[in-house]
């Protein structure tokens, strides 16, 4: 699909116009360390902002640059990324930590190509890494600018994939200032998730989420948790506190060790590793 001017122009003045009016405030938002940026852009991948508010002040202020991060304990940045889910995360940010200390001098490369390389970091929150700590006017899509697209472009269709809305954001992007733009689609995605809750439907990629209790997941996290604060305990107390089969947890424990988040001591017992 391809835009007139004027539409890409009433797009945009509507855009900016909300924005104005009823943009958020988020205290990573606008900051001009890029370590600050990598933490949040990591900590927002599948993770709703009002959880992310709820630790993110006190992992910057805890770890506040690369090296501390590189050089804390795993079991420190578990126990600050605690809530957030997704503990591998945790695990890629202290890797993304050690790898800008060794190989980059401490500096975040301001390059797609080399940024797609680091651990947890794919080709969109590369993009988004280049478009808020430099103001590179990178394309990329997420839930709630995809929301936007749809809406605004795709109202009367189903089914919709990304690589139909890419070659739109990118005629549309105000390329001045693309990090602003971003936060301006993202704010207005918010609010049309609430007022058309069902438009996620309406994309291709659009799959629900299966039911958290019980699952796998959950009984990831609670691992994590539970060795986080008491330091170690073997396979059959962990599936006692967690009250699941043993033969689940065995092999979610078994996981967890060969992605490098646990380990098993010479008494049996696991922790952090």
């Amino acid at each position: 699909m391809k835009l007139s001017k004027n539409k890409i122009n009433l797009f945009q003045n509507f855009i900016w116009d909300f924005y104005q009016k009823s943009g958020r405030f988020f205290v990573w938002r606008n900051v001009a360390d890029p370590y600050k940026i990598v933490v949040s852009e990591i900590m927002l991948q599948q993770t709703q902002t009002y959880r992310v508010e709820q630790k993110y002040e006190q992992f910057v202020a805890e770890l506040s640059t690369f090296e501390h991060l590189a050089d804390a304990p795993l079991r420190t940045v578990l126990s600050l990324w605690q809530g957030l889910g997704y503990n591998r995360r945790a695990l890629y940010l202290q890797q993304i930590a050690k790898k800008v200390i060794n190989e980059y001098d401490g500096q975040v490369p301001n390059n797609l190509a080399i940024l797609e390389t680091f651990p947890g970091i794919g080709k969109a929150t590369a993009a988004s890494i280049c478009a808020f700590a430099f103001n590179r006017p990178t394309v990329f899509i997420e839930t709630n600018i995809r929301t936007v697209f749809i809406h605004s472009f795709f109202s009367q269709q189903a089914s919709i994939a990304d690589k139909s809305i890419l070659p739109l954001i990118e005629q549309t992007l105000d390329k001045l200032k693309p990090r602003e733009w971003y936060y301006a689609l993202m704010d207005y995605g918010v609010l049309l998730k609430k007022s058309y809750p069902h438009i996620a439907k309406k994309s291709a990629h659009y799959s629900k989420q299966s039911k958290f209790e019980g699952s796998n997941r959950q009984i990831r996290g609670l691992i994590i948790k539970i060795l986080t604060e008491k330091g170690k305990a073997s396979w059959g107390t962990l599936a006692s506190i967690i009250k699941s089969k043993q033969d689940q947890t065995g092999n979610i424990l078994q996981q967890l060790c060969d992605e490098g988040l646990i380990k098993k001591n010479s008494s049996e017992e696991f922790c952090i590793k």
